[in-house]
């Protein structure tokens, strides 16, 4: 048998040509069977990969690169992707095409808090899907003012957001924050009706989305730069300076847009210090504050709301949230208070499919599993069991690991090399990762993770560390 599987192997390298959609490897040398083989060096590559990884990205003759060539010319490029396709989910796994396994702790981007395929999403789904799915917003449902009740009295039981009364209801965090930008005009605009109060004030490595409004609060010139100019009357602090607050919100500055840990920019959490003098700011100029937890939020950080942890006296006037609240369904929310509603009329913003019954009465099922108990409480023991493993490859790669940053399961490993030879080798070897800010791997994992899980992910990347900077015997802790 094993000698058939190496023919088929060996047959399937020398016919194909190098696949056209792979990214570099970072892999082993030729085994030894090989090493005086004849064969072209990359063909030798490729089979001692394959024999060496358990999940060596899929070669150009596989029907994984077959199906992504076929595909590949109808869509925009806007992402560049590896060579895995993934057909199905369970939990805290994925399996591609070729039905190999990957334990995921990326979470679709902190998105699959409930992991993937959550048994009971499914059969929410499938009930409501066979009695309403959409109406549109010229009309009441059951389902949109339950799940905007729900965010409130929820926001309010986990010492979240204390002023917060209504809810919004859109389709993605994008939206989300969009109609907190469009808010917070319009309150300028109301009170401020002679003079020009306009400006909003975002931060440096910040995140807040793709669209014209959340993009100008997202300053990256990567994402900016093609499609300037931006909207005008964007303004930009550096995250954490409390010093320069005073000079940075002024009396023109309508409104105030912060990530309390910054996801995509790095796993950057905010100070105490830091929330309450931007929230006392805001109400000596009275602009509006804005949290954006649409990465942060839904229990990540191990409370409902990240802010919670943070005193009382810093709450905002406008809390965003998306991602985990559909646990993978398109669904975003804008929590607001009476000093942000008291200035929105009708026809001031609107949607065509948010709040829709399939998406409302699924983020309700959502909630109630991610403000639950057995949920928020497993955090921070998760949390440490991330940590101690960090602390062993910390102390195995001093050169290469500088610092570990984050909260709960949004946490970031600060690398002094590029993490990209590191993600692919952790992916080879059957392990999920992703990247932010700069050279910093990214870990938010479904919630549901146990502590097995952790651990089989650690060694794996331990792994991927070794055969990428070289072995270190302190790392036999780490990989289990």
């Amino acid at each position: 048998m094993a000698l058939r599987l190496s023919s088929r192997r060996l047959s399937t390298a020398l016919r194909a040509p190098r696949v056209n959609c792979h990214s570099t490897r970072y892999a082993s040398s030729v085994s030894a069977p090989l090493k005086d083989s004849t064969l072209p060096q990359d063909v030798q590559n490729s089979i001692a990969r394959e024999f060496s990884l358990p999940n060596a990205d899929p070669p150009s003759s596989s029907k994984t690169a077959g199906l992504v060539n076929s595909q590949l010319p109808y869509m925009v490029p806007t992402y560049v992707r590896p060579p895995p396709m993934f057909e199905k989910g369970k939990g805290c796994y994925m399996w591609d095409v070729e039905n190999r396994k990957y334990l995921d702790f990326t979470a679709g981007i902190a998105v699959n808090a409930l992991g993937h395929c959550d048994e009971g999403m499914g059969d929410v789904i499938t009930q409501q899907a066979r009695h309403l799915i959409h109406t549109s917003n010229l009309y009441h449902n059951p389902h949109t003012g339950l799940l905007s009740k729900q965010l409130i009295q929820l926001t309010h039981a986990t010492g979240g957001m204390s002023t917060a009364t209504r809810t919004f209801v859109c389709n993605s965090g994008s939206e989300a924050n969009e109609a907190a930008l469009k808010f917070a005009r319009k309150v300028g605009k109301s009170v401020s009706p002679d003079k020009p109060k306009h400006d909003i004030v975002s931060f440096h490595n910040s995140f807040h989305g793709r669209t014209m409004g959340s993009l100008s609060a997202t300053p990256n010139p990567k994402y900016q730069a093609p499609f300037s100019p931006m909207v005008p009357g964007f303004k930009y602090g550096t995250f954490n300076d409390v010093d320069a607050v005073n000079d940075l919100v002024t009396e023109e500055t309508c409104g105030v847009i912060v990530e309390p840990i910054q996801g995509e920019g790095g796993v950057n959490v905010a100070t105490p210090e830091f929330l309450l003098a931007l929230r006392k700011r805001c109400t000596e100029v009275g602009a509006v504050l804005i949290f954006d937890e649409i990465q942060c939020g839904l229990g990540r950080t191990g409370t409902f709301w990240a802010h919670a942890e943070y005193p009382k006296e810093c709450h905002p006037d406008i809390l965003t949230t998306a991602k985990a609240l559909g646990n993978g369904f398109p669904i975003g929310a804008t929590i607001v208070n009476d000093f942000v509603c008291n200035h929105i009329k009708i026809g001031d913003h609107g949607t065509t499919f948010g709040g829709n019954p399939l998406g409302s009465r699924v983020a309700s099922y959502i909630l109630s599993r991610l403000s639950s108990p057995e949920i928020l409480g497993s955090i921070p023991p998760k949390e440490q069991a991330f940590r101690a493993h960090f602390s062993r490859l910390q102390s195995a790669f001093p050169d290469q690991i500088a610092e570990v940053r984050g909260k709960g399961l949004i946490l970031g490993l600060q690398l002094n090399a590029d993490p990209t030879p590191v993600v692919t080798a952790a992916r080879e070897r059957g392990l999920l990762v992703i990247t932010c800010g700069k050279d910093t791997l990214r870990f938010v994992p479904p919630l549901v993770v146990s502590e097995a899980e952790i651990e089989e992910g650690m060694g794996i990347l331990a792994a991927a560390m070794e055969s990428v900077w070289g072995k270190d015997d302190k790392l036999e802790g780490t990989k289990g």
